[in-house]
């Protein structure tokens, strides 16, 4: 029985499955950013995740902690601040009442998801957005500099973007479109300034609740916002650019041919994944662009089988991918 946690900035997904690819169940919690701010974030606030999604699927299986052979917990931020480590380290071991499992970021997910696991780059493009690949062994992340001054691409860059277009639309700086209306009924808005109300005062600039108006921008897109059309589109050739970059510290050559795949709940958006199509065709690499095989939680699950010794045969893999709904959804800071 192998335990995958896939973390994020807006939720946290737990899946349990079983050695012949059985998925025995799932779970979903909020996210597991522990760079959040004080009220919601804190190693502390992953452990209640941690016990509240693992409490879940261990109940929905019918089973006990014990019986979990090992688990693997991708945590968004993991990593980044070396410090923290041993205390992200030690929290799941608490809640799961045994040491057979490992943690790392939360990109490991959707790089062992959307490939199964092999030499190749997957793009993420979640709340944050970065790119992990392998090739003969060796691990390479580009982008995920945070939300401040990086994440390219992003649910958070495209929303803060779109709130760039709608304060110029309303001093007239660009012709009104479609999002200008779009926001205005969403944040429900008196007068256009209240939008640093909402996101200032109310929000407090939190980054899960700025991220949460990408969707507008896609919805003032398809009404024919050119503007929003435009951010779209960039962020598609950011997030191709992330994954140029890893091709290139990989060290894959110009002429070899260089797997890819993407996850998170950006590319739901078809003008975000037509533009990083279009940027990776166009490029003078040999990318070959493939729809994910799993979820990222499934990829974590099949990745603590593949530390615990024993990953899924062929046989096994078939029956998940039977059973297993292929998604793009949210992933990290991820």
């Amino acid at each position: 029985m192998f335990l995958g946690v896939d973390g994020g900035g807006t939720k946290t997904a737990f899946c349990l499955i079983d050695g012949a690819g059985s998925i025995r169940a799932r779970a979903v919690a909020a996210g597991a950013y522990y760079f959040a701010d004080n009220a919601t974030g804190g190693v502390e606030h992953v452990a209640q995740v941690l016990e509240e999604g693992i409490r879940a699927v261990t109940e929905g299986a019918g089973i006990t902690r014990a019986d979990i052979d090992y688990a693997f917990l991708g945590l968004p931020g993991y990593g980044e601040v070396p410090g923290d480590i041993a205390a992200l380290d030690a929290v799941p071991g608490q809640v799961l009442g045994h040491q057979r499992y490992a943690c790392d970021n939360d990109m490991i997910c959707g790089w062992a998801g959307s490939l199964g696991a092999v030499d190749g780059i997957n793009v993420i493009s979640g709340t944050g957005s970065m790119t992990y690949g392998e090739r003969h062994g060796q691990g390479v992340r580009t982008g995920g500099w945070s939300e401040l001054f990086s994440d390219e691409g992003s649910a958070y860059w495209i929303a803060a973007r779109g709130l760039n277009v709608f304060s110029r639309m309303s001093d007239g700086r660009l012709p009104e479109g479609p999002l200008a209306d779009v926001l205005r009924r969403h944040l429900g808005l008196t007068t256009d300034l209240e939008v640093i109300d909402v996101v200032l005062n109310r929000w407090q600039g939190h980054r899960s609740e700025i991220a949460s108006l990408s969707p507008l921008v896609v919805e003032a897109a398809g009404l024919g916002d050119p503007q929003a059309a435009a951010v779209l589109t960039e962020a598609g050739r950011e997030l191709a650019l992330l994954v140029d970059s890893a091709r290139r510290r990989l060290g894959f050559s110009a002429t070899e041919p260089v797997p890819v795949s993407y996850s998170g709940g950006v590319f739901q958006s078809a003008a975000v994944l037509d533009a990083f199509t279009t940027e990776l065709r166009d490029s003078s690499a040999r990318y070959e662009l493939c729809h994910p095989l799993f979820e990222p939680m499934v990829g974590a699950a099949l990745y603590a089988a593949k530390l615990a010794g024993t990953p899924l045969d062929a046989a096994a893999l078939a029956a998940l991918r039977s059973t297993s709904e292929i998604t793009t959804t949210e992933n990290r800071h991820a």
